[in-house]
């Protein structure tokens, strides 16, 4: 009761169109092998975003932390904001390539 060459291809082929439907199912089905590809990048780009913020945010607490204790660091901030100047201080302002255009325009 052996199989003769027609039918062990028909076989063979049969078996062979599951398993190209079963591979297609998995590569490409909804949680397939390029849909788990696709969330690991995005998994790995969040994961970077939550590094950057932690540092922007370490940042911003030791800012804070020089804001509570550090008396020169808080004046200097001040005065950059402010443009305000120590007495006995003097500063000298020189006009950059825009300045100039406007003098000769005058």
């Amino acid at each position: 009761m052996g199989f003769n060459r027609k039918e062990f291809l028909k076989i063979f082929f049969l078996t062979l169109i599951f398993l190209g439907l079963v591979v297609s199912w998995l590569a490409f089905g909804d949680r397939g092998f390029i849909h788990l590809y696709r969330m690991e990048k995005e998994r790995q780009a969040y994961l970077e975003k939550i590094r950057r913020l932690e540092e922007a945010n370490q940042e911003l607490l030791d800012e804070i932390k020089r804001l509570r204790s550090d008396k020169e660091y808080i004046e200097s901030e001040a005065r950059k904001a402010l443009g305000l100047v120590k007495e006995d201080e003097v500063i000298y302002k020189f006009g950059g390539e825009g300045d100039e255009e406007g003098k000769e325009s005058e």
